[in-house]
């Protein structure tokens, strides 16, 4: 429809000085004070239309509207436009750019725009769709902004040479901008509580506000009006005395200097460190600090100042003092102890006292340490330095005693036991160890010698072994054999005919 410039009501005043009165169209600019060029346009329109002042003084308003201005036809020659908002949404995607999208609008509608003339109306298209934003001064220490980098970095095993993606956190203070960011393992709830405490010590002191998005460590069930905030995000918000006030859901200008730090860290730590290979977090985190001191320290563009001596000069008084203890994120979980006398926490085995076996517990986790109570006290039954890997992690002391000593089996104790019977019985051992390919295949033997020991006095042990090892019969059954026949320890050149025998293969033939 053809825009018009004047109401219906002043048209119909031009129509009526025109035809009813006879004024010239000068006359009747002059008195409806409007350009004579304009006059000229309604009265052509009037006169296309075939209106006369008779027709025209019994019409109401719609109706001479839509004689003077009917809907606009279609060009038939009118070029096809494109579906802008699609054209956007594949511009979202890697490797789509507006000369590939022109090329396929072209295939479909051959008569269709250049390709300056597809940009200029897509830019066009992009204007009309921008929504007014209202832009908020931010206060001094009032809020900082939290989010996870999109892009993710990469950690190398040393043994294995396994690579694995790692998250780049982001945060940044609202007033002076300046950036924290460091990598850790996930997205998980005890990164992300950890990586705030860490963030807080970085500034020096918390603001009023943290704004995250809808994040699931965060936010447990995101609501426009009322969401609800995860438990122990609340209670380390509680402990550092600041408000969690998450941005609306698919709203990313409610943190748009959040997004700014994100594409900060992407740009000037996260790429100039992609060639880099990194075997520890430590080494890594290490190497974001440095680039972080760089971007901090960097001179604002347009401006004379970095990020660093604004949030100096501007937000480092303003910002709340630190409780006197970090927040501590922990695990807590009931587990119950296995028949070995160990639980099991992410997949790693803890000892307890083997008194507890079978009974139910309370495991307290830290970043670094492992505590087991019993449930309902205040008792701490055992602690270990925490381990995420698959394995066990057993304290001697948590050991019934017969396990204690089976693991203290070993040649050296062997021969220490059995040199406080005598030389002897010492050497016998010593020469039953050797004898065998692998030194523990000899434990048990060696336990029973030892054992065949307590049954008779030093003296005659020490005989039975010598006798033994004159007749080269170095084994439990030879010892136990002379001890039972004494006979046989007085008559020393006398072999037993039970020790050697054409058609005995004899031990070394199993070993």
């Amino acid at each position: 429809m053809a825009k018009r410039k004047l109401t219906v009501r002043k048209i119909k005043d031009v129509l009526r000085l025109k035809w009813s009165l006879g004024l010239s169209a000068r006359q009747v600019g002059a008195s409806l004070r409007i350009a004579h060029s304009t006059v000229g346009e309604y009265i052509q329109r009037a006169e296309q239309a075939g209106l006369d002042w008779e027709q025209v003084q019994t019409m109401d308003e719609a109706d001479l509207q839509r004689k003077l201005f009917p809907p606009k036809q279609p060009d038939p020659k009118q070029r096809p436009e494109p579906d802008w908002t699609q054209v956007e949404k594949d511009l979202q995607r890697k490797g789509v750019t507006r000369m590939l999208l022109w090329q396929e609008y072209l295939t479909e509608h051959p008569d269709g725009y250049g390709y300056s003339q597809f940009c200029e109306r897509y830019r066009q298209w992009q204007k009309a769709q921008q929504k007014v934003t209202l832009r908020i001064p931010k206060k001094a220490g009032e809020e900082a902004q939290v989010d996870y980098a999109g892009l993710t970095m990469t950690l190398t095993d040393p043994k294995s040479g396994e690579e694995r993606k790692v998250q780049v956190f982001v945060g940044v203070l609202g007033a002076s901008g300046l950036i924290y960011a460091e990598a850790h393992p996930s997205q998980s709830l005890p990164h992300w509580a950890r990586a705030h405490v860490r963030m807080f010590q970085f500034f020096g002191g918390t603001p009023r506000i943290i704004r995250p998005d809808n994040l699931k460590s965060g936010v447990s069930k995101p609501n426009f009006y009322d969401p609800d905030i995860n438990p122990t995000y609340h209670e380390l918000a509680v402990h550092y005395g600041v408000a969690v006030i998450p941005t609306r859901v698919a709203k990313p200008t409610d943190k748009g200097l959040g997004e700014n730090a994100v594409q900060q860290v992407e740009r000037w730590i996260i790429a100039p460190l992609r060639n880099q290979r990194f075997f520890s977090l430590h080494d890594l985190n290490q190497a974001i600090r440095q680039q972080l001191t760089w971007l901090n320290d960097r001179q604002l563009t347009n401006q004379s100042v970095s990020r660093r001596a604004l949030f100096e000069s501007q937000e480092k008084a303003a910002l709340q003092p630190l409780p006197e203890y970090a927040f501590e994120y922990l695990e807590i979980k009931q587990a119950k102890v296995h028949p070995d006398y160990h639980v099991t926490f992410h997949k790693h085995q803890y000892s307890v006292p083997h008194t507890h076996a079978r009974q139910k517990v309370l495991i307290r986790a830290s970043e670094r340490l492992v505590e087991i109570f019993l449930p309902g006290t205040e008792e701490r039954i055992a602690y270990h330095v925490r381990c995420d890997q698959p394995g066990y992690s057993t304290e001697t002391d948590h050991m019934p005693a017969h396990h204690r000593w089976h693991l203290e089996w070993s040649p050296e104790r062997f021969r220490r036991w059995a040199s406080q019977i005598g030389p002897q019985t010492e050497r016998l051992t010593l020469d039953l160890l050797s004898s065998r390919r692998h030194p523990e295949q000899a434990y048990r033997a060696c336990l029973g010698i030892l054992q065949l020991a307590k049954t008779v006095s030093k003296e005659t042990m020490e005989a039975a072994c010598e006798l033994a090892l004159q007749n080269g019969a170095v084994s439990y059954r030879a010892v136990k054999y002379l001890l039972a026949t004494k006979k046989d320890m007085l008559a020393k050149e006398q072999k037993p005919d039970t020790f050697e025998h054409e058609h005995i293969r004899g031990q070394s033939y199993y070993n």
